[in-house]
């Protein structure tokens, strides 16, 4: 039996098959989780490999370390099924067992060597991607859908989530233009693909477009803002186009409604949360009691520092915006502990808190203990660096505006004019641009 784009599958089962189609719907559209289709897809044929795999890979997607335990579970329980399975699910089976053992740059070798030969594999496509973005890997977010998507068939389900994932790596790639043609066709042909809401929305941000960014999500709104896991993020981009118009009270009412709370179940969403309170701390609002809130909520335990150096950095911009200063040097000092470890070198984020994490997270230290010429001389090199421990650009804008910050609080003048001369080459001059400029006396 074979799926929809004609890959092996290793079952017999109809219902089986039809289950796992939907969870891959699932996985790329984000619309509810693909843990109930998978479950239905074991109890239909409990001799398959693919649909625990699916579950350990969609598990540690999330970034959770709490959930590692349960997906090498998973796993496990796949193991003893590997001899009856196909080629395709041998190798997602390696791949998301890399990931599990956090190498991370070995899983996306493996899909993308499976991918060279079938590229019409959903799964590889969609896991890829995302470890390419957590990995900070630009082109492989642009390169490796480009060379898939010829084989496509656009009559397919699913070809719109990959233009989609093509869409967003020519965002990262700089190519704005091509992105938002990518995003708008996949739009065109299926309305429910907020990947392709969200890649639209990127090149809306660096291109300074907030009024018109605010618009487009609007425009898309009725299709992502209910039962969708990606709301979250595209209220965060909706949050971030309302800071560029220095809306404050805007984007405190986006974060009082879904961006705090039980709105956040997982650590992407606290992120994206952190990062909003982090640039209003910025601009001079007080956010400490919403950083202490957010933290009540953000697991601490053994396991969690250092287990992947953005999340890392994110918590230490609550904690500084919580006044924490002293818990947050604590934190940094169990991710360290942790860089230094040799038996964590074969890990990615043992480069990544090593080359950008640990650097990034002792600069932040030095700006929330009131030390603005320290934090804009070690953030400067870093900036450069950034990239190497994922994310976008946009999230990784918040490097920029703490310089910024920095630069205005202490003697640093010239390096954040020059960095503002630099910003008003990329896009127009926004309030939160001439906030800046104002700040340290830009004509």
């Amino acid at each position: 039996m074979n799926d929809g784009r004609g890959n092996a599958l290793g079952t017999a089962s109809q219902a089986a098959r039809d289950a796992v189609e939907r969870a891959t719907w699932r996985l790329m559209s984000f619309y509810d989780p693909p843990l109930a289709d998978l479950d239905q897809a074991i109890a239909a044929d409990p001799g398959w490999a693919l649909p625990p795999v699916m579950k350990a890979g969609f598990l540690l997607s999330l970034t959770e370390p709490a959930l590692l335990a349960e997906a090498r579970g998973h796993l496990e329980a796949a193991r003893p099924l590997l001899a009856q399975a196909t080629p395709r699910e041998q190798a997602h089976f390696a791949a998301v067992e890399q990931v599990a053992d956090g190498r991370w740059h070995a899983a996306c070798r493996t899909w993308d060597e499976w991918l060279l030969a079938q590229p019409r594999d959903p799964l590889a496509l969609q896991w890829a991607q995302l470890w390419d973005f957590y990995r900070g890997d630009a082109p492989g977010l642009r390169l490796r859908p480009a060379r898939a998507l010829p084989a496509w068939d656009e009559a397919d389900p699913l070809y719109p989530c990959v233009l989609a994932l093509y869409a967003f790596g020519l965002e990262e790639c700089n190519l704005y233009p091509q992105a938002e043609e990518a995003g708008r066709h996949a739009l065109s042909i299926d309305a429910r693909v907020p990947w392709a809401v969200h890649a639209v929305a990127h090149v809306m941000e660096m291109q300074g477009r907030f009024e018109e960014g605010g618009a487009w999500l609007r425009q898309h709104q009725p299709h992502w803002a209910e039962g969708n896991g990606f709301a979250c993020h595209l209220w965060w981009h909706k949050a971030l186009f309302r800071l560029e118009a220095l809306d404050a009270q805007g984007v405190l009412r986006l974060i009082d409604s879904h961006l705090s709370g039980d709105a956040l179940q997982i650590t992407l969403q606290r992120v994206d949360a952190a990062a909003l309170l982090w640039r209003l701390h910025l601009l001079g609002h007080d956010v400490s009691a919403a950083c202490a809130a957010l933290l009540q909520a953000w697991p601490a335990g053994d396991g969690e520092a250092g287990y992947y150096a953005f999340n890392d950095v994110h918590r230490v911009l609550a904690l500084l915006g919580a006044g924490q200063v002293a818990a947050a040097e604590a934190w940094v000092a169990r991710c360290a502990e942790r860089a230094l470890d040799a038996a964590e070198a074969r890990r990615a984020n043992h480069a990544m808190a090593r080359e950008v994490g640990l650097p990034l997270q002792r600069a932040l230290l030095a700006f929330g203990r009131g030390e603005p010429d320290a934090a804009a001389d070690a953030l400067y090199p870093v900036r450069a660096l950034a990239q190497r421990f994922g994310g976008s650009h946009a999230q990784r804008d918040l490097i920029d505006l703490t310089l910024l910050a920095a630069a205005a609080r202490g003697s640093r003048r010239a390096l954040g004019q020059a960095l503002l001369r630099e910003r008003l080459m990329a896009k127009p001059a926004t309030p939160l641009t001439r906030h800046w400029m104002d700040a340290l006396a830009m004509t």
